[in-house]
């Protein structure tokens, strides 16, 4: 054995060994860190090893047959000893090789998988340095277009602009915000205006480990602030090793606006735009954005924030022509200025979808927008809700799923998900969806809304409302009752004023059928407090004329219904189109004894609304044709129509049949107290 181990020295065979080790151990370094940035799969890092272990023994072999010379490489001079030594040593050199090749494949193998960059980041909220505090909406601007520049970079993974908007003035724990978002890195930063100058300090943070990767400094005129957040976009791109296509860097270098005043202006307009259901503040947004394509009619981006703003005005609180029109007039002008443009097309997909309910070219805006928008939430929730109108609830639910995870720190993709399990009468999944909601939310009031909503119609159980109550405080003009199930607003706390809680109140209070306290309650609000939300105002003066009518003032009940039917009508001259708001006629008319017209005005609400067009609120629609049916005493009708909508996704419960007033005047005919018995029985 000793000759062995003296041939090996003499051949320098622990030299070549060395350096191979050595060599073989940079070349997978090297391979584990640049196979990811040329995208090579785990296998190909695999092969490097497998070949660099195969190599070792052949090495060993190569240098005890071979030695390196002045003159060249040459055959190392056979010692002087018998043939059988000297073929048990080279067996014994090759069994060497093998072993340690072995030995380090074991190790190696199982644990060879290339360093793959989390490619992932988190834009927080920028601190406002500036010595006039109203320049905190120039700071969210800064941060806001920084997130959308990253958020058009397909390669990395970037959480949108509501869930990180919580951290706003908190102390931040990198670590801990890293974790709760699932994020590996974290940009943090200032930002500070004095007239035309801008200075932005930036910083960027491994989140995992709490270590600056680098951080920069920026004193630029305000003209110049594109360039800032082009070439920051750059730099974290470069930094998590993403790809940037050729179309994603000509989108994030190009300056929106050259116009100084008319970028301020549509920062301010973009925060009061996010303010979904403070129809005051919107109507504030519409006038900054006026403001910033006046100052820049070529402003492309300015003019698609725009018209999602009046497609959402159009959709939610004036469903009039003339605001259809201008949300079309806007979308199809920013397509114009800048047919690349992603918000573009997200903006015409608004339009096709709430103005035109024309679905598949909706979709197809949405598809494009998304492309150029990869990390954008709004985008997969968009195309969530119109599939449920599809009837496509499956691929619904995958995308505002999808929805969640761009922005896991908003309530308002789970309370989408909510709405679709009940929709699909998921109990166990709508309870629990709301209640993992409200862990981000816990004063919202659409959040307390949907429960108390989902308590009552399973359950009849009204202490939910009890305990919303409390947890809200009314003095803050909190109402869980608020909630307009299918909405599309994300929730917030305190966004409805006192007026609107009231009328949620007395909606609690009719179900209760403590009427008594209706009156007192519907005579203290005010038709212009709820005027955002004028169907409101026919809620109330309806709510007031049926307890008076229960309570057998038929007189005053007459009167208020009469006022329910003037502004139904006054509503539906504006939108004549709009199938909710026929429906509150048709039922005004149904409880005013005018039974022919009431149906007519019914029907004619569900052939703007059919559920084969609408699977989400087309639904609501048709119970609402069974509402009319029932006031009007036609319970075979009523009843036909309520079967088939429990045996098709819509949110009707046997719970709602026994509370709900409409149902009084067919309560007792036997068809209808079949089809709860049959309904309760299958709950």
């Amino acid at each position: 054995m000793s000759g062995f181990f003296e041939e090996v020295k003499r051949r320098k065979v622990y030299r070549v060994a060395v350096a191979y080790i050595i060599a073989a151990g940079g070349i997978i370094q090297l391979a584990s860190a640049a196979f990811p940035a040329w995208e090579l799969p785990n296998w190909a890092l695999r092969l490097v090893i497998v070949l660099l272990l195969i190599g070792f023994p052949i090495a060993l072999i190569l240098a005890w047959a071979f030695d390196v010379t002045p003159q060249g490489i040459k055959t190392t001079p056979a010692p002087a000893v018998p043939g059988v030594h000297r073929r048990r040593n080279i067996i014994m050199l090759v069994a060497t090789g093998v072993v340690i090749s072995a030995a380090a494949g074991f190790f190696l193998l199982p644990r060879a998988s290339a360093h793959k960059i989390d490619k992932s980041i988190a834009v927080l909220p920028f601190e406002n340095l500036s010595d006039e505090k109203e320049n905190a909406y120039f700071a969210d601007g800064i941060q806001d277009d920084i997130l959308t520049n990253l958020s058009k970079i397909r390669d990395l993974k970037v959480i949108s602009r509501t869930s990180v908007m919580s951290y706003r003035g908190n102390a931040r724990n990198v670590r801990e915000i890293g974790k709760t978002l699932g994020v590996s890195t974290i940009l943090e930063g200032s930002v500070r205006r004095s007239g035309n100058r801008v200075r932005v300090n930036v910083q960027l943070i491994d989140a995992t480990n709490d270590e600056h990767l680098w951080a920069d400094d920026y004193d630029r005129d305000l003209t110049d602030v594109f360039m800032i957040q082009s070439d920051l976009a750059q730099k974290i791109a470069a930094e998590l090793q993403a790809k940037l296509s050729p179309i994603e860097k000509a989108q994030i270098q190009r300056k929106p606006t050259e116009n100084g005043e008319a970028y301020l202006a549509f920062v301010q307009a973009h925060n009061l735009h996010v303010a979904l259901e403070d129809y005051a503040r919107l109507q504030q947004a519409d006038q900054m954005y006026e403001r910033a394509i006046t100052l820049d009619p070529n402003f492309a981006l300015a003019v698609a924030r725009y018209s999602q703003l009046e497609s959402w005005i159009y959709h939610n609180f004036d469903p009039t022509p003339a605001r259809k029109q201008k949300a079309v007039d806007l979308a199809e002008r920013a397509q114009r200025l800048q047919p690349n443009l992603p918000e573009a097309h997200l903006a015409r997909g608004f339009a096709y979808y709430y103005c035109d309910r024309n679905y598949e070219a909706a979709l197809k805006e949405f598809a494009i927008a998304q492309r150029g928008l990869p990390n954008e939430s709004e985008a997969y929730l968009a195309i969530g809700a119109i599939q449920r109108r599809q009837g496509k609830w499956e691929e619904s639910i995958a995308n505002l799923k999808k929805a969640a995870e761009l922005d896991p720190e908003s309530a308002w993709p789970l309370q989408n998900l909510a709405f679709n399990y009940q929709m699909l009468r998921d109990t166990a999944a709508t309870e629990r969806t709301i209640d993992k909601a409200l862990q981000l939310a816990p004063k919202s009031l659409e959040l307390w809304g949907l429960k108390t909503e989902f308590a009552i119609e399973q359950r009849g159980d009204f202490s939910v409302y009890e305990r919303a109550m409390a947890v809200l405080d009314p003095n803050r003009g909190a109402s869980p009752a608020a909630t307009a199930a299918g909405s599309s607003a994300a929730p917030s706390e305190g966004n409805f004023n006192a007026s609107y809680v009231e009328v949620a109140r007395v909606s609690v209070l009719m179900l209760q059928r403590k009427f008594q306290e209706v009156i007192p309650v519907a005579q203290k609000i005010e038709d212009a407090a709820i005027a955002g939300k004028p169907e409101l105002v026919c809620q109330k003066y309806g709510f007031l004329g049926l307890a008076k009518r229960y309570l057998h003032d038929e007189q005053g009940a007459r009167a208020a219904l009469l006022k329910t039917k003037e502004f139904a009508q006054k509503l539906v001259e504006q939108s004549p189109d709009n199938a909710a708001r026929r429906m509150q006629l048709a039922q005004a008319m149904a409880f005013l004894g005018e039974k022919e017209a009431a149906i007519a005005e019914a029907l004619r609400a569900q052939q703007l609304l059919p559920e084969s067009e609408d699977a989400f609120e087309g639904p609501q629609i048709t119970e609402q044709l069974a509402e009319v049916y029932s006031i009007c005493g036609d319970a075979a009708h009523a009843t036909e129509i309520l079967d088939g909508l429990f045996q098709r996704p819509a949110t009707i419960t046997t719970h709602l049949l026994k509370l709900q007033l409409v149902w009084d005047p067919i309560r007792n005919d036997p068809r209808f107290q079949a089809l709860i018995d049959k309904y309760s029985a299958k709950t």
